[in-house]
């Protein structure tokens, strides 16, 4: 028997405990769970899973490591697909002009500032070169976590609130343009064949073109006929993954793909009950099981040890930018729209949640060689840090009353308390 399919389920069963453990914790700190699964990550890999500790010689775990990265990604490509489909560009109505404002500042001054206080570290820190390096961390600082977001407005009461609208759709915008924004820098400095870049137009002609209508007919026909829910999941999740396999040929990432599938799934039309179902089901399997051993692994690629005074530095220094752009620029984005000052400040607060799209962004990088591992351990705690203070530097707002208006049919698909990736 080979051991390594042993080993597989194994580490497969302590990352997902270790997993669940931590985010339960997190969550009774009043912390979104993704903090706790990082950090179970970097506690197995600074442990458990270190060569110090002797446990990758006594066990081919090293054998069954791209197994688990492959389940994870899979998990990964689920859930990006979801928040494709709920960056809708109905969030926008009824609070377009101030959402975009505020979005476009909480994009554009992060992206300086992060691009400047990048230099420095390219020639230390940039595998494929300095413009690569200062135009990528310049792109991970001008995010801001969509589905974390919609958790800490969930557990903050603050989702049927029109700050709340107000932040949703600016963290949707935020999302969108940094995507992309990767997904340019992908295509410049990824090592794939450039000619293949030509038929990028073709992909997104077929999606809009092809996949798209025959969506909506598919779900359509569901609808009306016999209720097969996990039939229609199969077929999406089909489609999902050829889409993720044509960007990865492109050369750009799968994630792209997977974001790009769910963006262009119909939402309008009688087949909403069967469409909400199938997302639905995509989110559960994504949320529950792989997401989680996603981020966990995620936290392994994170070396403590390596750290030395001039990573403190780096990451004071990243720290420090990513704050003060993020919510100086959101702050004068909603200052701008003629928002009240308590608001101003809530959104401030609220844009400098990275979380789990900051970690996505950042283990991209490093899997195009657009930064390297001791880097990506600097940023990832910065997205951890960032993240974790949202809660407790939120203003003290009035409880929102039972009179507040209902939230609108965009804001139902987004991610509630029970289900959301908190």
């Amino acid at each position: 028997m080979d051991d390594r399919t042993a080993v597989f389920f194994l580490a497969l069963a302590l990352v997902l405990a270790v997993a669940r453990l931590c985010g339960a914790g997190a969550r009774r700190l009043g912390q979104p769970a993704v903090v706790g699964e990082i950090v179970a990550g970097v506690l197995l890999g600074s442990t458990l899973l270190s060569p110090t500790w002797g446990v990758r010689d006594a066990v081919p775990y090293d054998d069954v490591q791209p197994l688990l990265g492959a389940l994870a990604n899979v998990g990964l490509a689920l859930f990006m697909c979801v928040i494709g489909y709920e960056t809708d560009p109905a969030f926008l109505r009824g609070s377009g002009r101030t959402a975009l404002s505020v979005a476009t500042g909480s994009v554009l001054l992060p992206l300086a500032g992060g691009t400047l206080v990048a230099v420095p570290f390219a020639a230390a820190h940039g595998p494929s070169g300095t413009h690569g390096f200062v135009l990528f961390v310049g792109v991970a600082m001008s995010v801001t976590a969509f589905p974390v977001l919609a958790r800490i407005l969930a557990d903050q009461r603050l989702n049927r609130t029109p700050v709340g609208r107000i932040a949703m759709a600016a963290a949707g915008v935020n999302d969108l343009i940094a995507w992309a924004c990767l997904a340019v820098v992908a295509a410049l400095f990824s090592d794939a064949e450039s000619w293949r870049m030509a038929f990028l137009p073709v992909y997104l002609v077929l999606l809009l073109g092809v996949v798209r209508p025959l969506a909506a007919r598919f779900l359509r026909r569901r609808a009306h006929g016999t209720a097969d829910t996990a039939g229609a999941v199969v077929l999406v999740v089909a489609g999902l993954m050829a889409s993720c396999a044509a960007t990865e040929w492109l050369g750009i990432h799968f994630v792209f793909g997977a974001f790009v599938f769910g963006a262009v799934m119909p939402r309008e039309g009688s087949e909403e009950r069967m469409r909400v179902a199938v997302m639905d089901g995509l989110e559960k399997s994504a949320t529950r099981i792989l997401l989680p051993l996603y981020f966990v692994i995620a936290g392994t690629r994170v070396d403590l040890s390596t750290f030395r005074a001039a990573h403190l530095g780096g990451l004071a220094a990243m720290l420090a930018v990513a704050v003060a752009t993020k919510m100086v620029g959101a702050g004068l984005g909603a200052a701008a729209a003629g928002l009240p000052r308590p608001d101003v400040l809530t959104l401030a607060v609220l844009m400098n949640t990275r979380g789990l799209t900051e970690v996505v962004i950042l283990t991209v990088g490093l899997q195009l060689h657009l930064i390297d591992a001791a880097f990506y351990s600097i940023m990832v705690v910065m997205a951890v840090l960032t993240t974790v203070m949202t809660g407790p530097l939120l203003p003290s707002r009035p409880t929102p009353s039972k009179d507040d208006r209902p939230p609108t049919p965009a804001q139902d698909r987004v991610p509630a308390p029970g289900r959301g990736r908190g």
